[in-house]
């Protein structure tokens, strides 16, 4: 049985070059996404979200981005949840994206702040009504009774939206990351991966880089 420290693989898809990137990193990563949906990777848009609590311990889960342009990335959650309480106190946050499949990852620090209420509507509105009913139904993070508490919970508010539309809970809705640095890594052969960064600069400009893999 091979054991954990020879588990090893060579990337040796593609390669990333300075003069080939994007100047902007939001079109650079445009680039990259239109790659990984037609590669059809399994749950393309899931990113892992890093905060850190009150005493300063990062915490990490993986969240599913819906949507992202220059202004930012958008992912939507429950505002009482433990990392949207944890984003209160501390909007500082790390997102990063890993598509093994096409041996890249993308890792980007920036600080996070609440969408409007008209975008989170707009959203939650093309939700599945399995999904709407369970952002009520669900105290995200806090502990419960147990799973019969949470199917009984869900069954009273399906029994309570039944005959309607179900709007939106107050405690629900979207966040917007806005970069201030994003890192490009692409896996290259003998572990010299290929790894660019992009910095924002207090003009609005983006500062382009290799770092060291």
């Amino acid at each position: 049985m091979q054991t954990i420290s020879h588990i090893r693989k060579e990337y040796s898809l593609k390669a990333l070059n300075e003069k080939d990137v994007a100047a902007h990193p939001i079109d650079q990563f445009s680039l990259w996404w239109d790659e990984a949906m037609q590669s059809e990777i399994l749950e393309v848009n899931a990113m892992t979200l890093a905060t850190t609590d009150a005493d300063g311990m990062p915490e990490a889960r993986t969240v599913l981005v819906k949507a992202f342009d220059k202004n930012g990335f958008v992912f939507f959650t429950n505002y009482n949840s433990a990392k949207s309480q944890q984003l209160e106190d501390n909007a500082k946050c790390c997102l990063l994206f890993f598509w093994k499949e096409l041996e890249r990852q993308v890792r980007i620090n920036g600080t996070a702040t609440k969408i409007s209420t008209t975008e989170s509507i707009e959203y939650f509105n093309s939700r599945p009504d399995g999904s709407k009913i369970g952002a009520w139904a669900s105290p995200q993070s806090l502990v419960v009774a147990g799973k019969a508490w949470l199917e009984e919970t869900y069954d009273y508010y399906k029994e309570r939206f039944k005959h309607g539309e179900i709007p939106k809970p107050p405690h629900w809705g979207g966040f917007r990351v806005q970069p201030a640095k994003i890192e490009f890594w692409q896996g290259r052969p003998s572990r010299l991966h290929d790894r660019i960064q992009y910095t924002l600069q207090e003009n609005g400009a983006w500062k382009i880089e290799r770092l060291a893999p």
